[in-house]
């Protein structure tokens, strides 16, 4: 119990700061209207094409799926977005804590490497949970004026993905904050490394070798795909939690090797 009380100290700890500061306003309200934005843009653009289906003759076109139309583009937009905004949530995970000195106070206190990493980690990762939550408000009216409301299962599997995608993301960007002590350099680094992991899914092709297959296989985005759609593979959620316990182990051992060297 005592590891979970340190844990939930160093979370409260860092939303206190998240919220104690701009941070958090300004990455809710910059995720939320562009949620917005793209979620409007989509759902114009699929009443456009419904209206143009209806008025052909005969009416014979496939059946437009809202789920396929608006929701799957919708949060492969936001994985995007995400590219962005997850820089700003981990670059001062530690960084500012070195540049401050108050890491040494941590490295002081009876708290544990892991229990420090978790504690930030799990922080982070409740806020970028915490803004997909509020965004979901745009998804109300469908449910509420639409003729024949959209399948929940896209929809929560797409949030799934979302987060724990987000999740892997804020894993290699808890790591790279160890790396620095100033948090603009460890936010342009996470956003060059996340690029870079999104870039792996470009070397996708089925008549590949192996080798290559095996890094396409790495991209962050190519296990959003069948999520999006509402399928629920259980090797994507291992990879991205498996991406996320490598990630905190990086981190974990940097912090490490920096306490014995101090």
């Amino acid at each position: 119990m005592s590891s979970l009380r340190n844990v939930s100290a160093i979370v409260e700890k860092e939303w206190r700061h998240y919220f104690g500061s701009p941070i958090a306003y300004v990455l809710l309200f910059v995720w939320t209207f562009l949620f917005g934005r793209f979620f409007q843009v989509a759902f114009e653009y699929f009443l456009l094409a419904s209206a143009r289906q209806g008025g052909m003759e005969m009416g014979m076109g496939p059946k437009m799926s809202l789920n396929e139309w608006v929701l799957r583009p919708l949060f492969q937009n936001m994985a995007v977005v995400a590219l962005f905004v997850i820089p700003m949530l981990t670059m001062r995970l530690f960084a500012e804590e070195k540049r401050q000195g108050t890491i040494e106070l941590l490295s002081t206190n009876p708290l544990t490497d892991w229990q420090v990493v978790l504690g930030k980690f799990f922080a982070a990762t409740g806020l970028f949970g915490f803004m997909i939550l509020v965004s979901l408000v745009n998804f109300v009216p469908l449910w509420v004026y639409a003729t024949t409301a959209p399948d929940w299962k896209p929809v929560a599997t797409g949030v799934l993905a979302l987060l724990l995608y987000g999740a892997s993301l804020i894993a290699v960007g808890t790591f790279i904050s160890t790396l620095t002590r100033n948090q603009i350099v460890a936010g342009i680094l996470s956003f060059c490394a996340f690029l870079a992991l999104l870039t792996l899914g470009w070397a996708d092709d089925p008549a590949a070798g192996p080798l290559q297959q095996a890094i396409a296989y790495l991209s962050v985005t190519a296990h959003m795909e069948d999520m999006t759609k509402g399928v629920l593979d259980l090797k994507d959620v291992v990879f991205y939690l498996s991406f996320s316990g490598f990630g905190l182990f990086l981190a974990q051992q940097s912090v490490e090797s920096q306490r014995w060297r101090a």
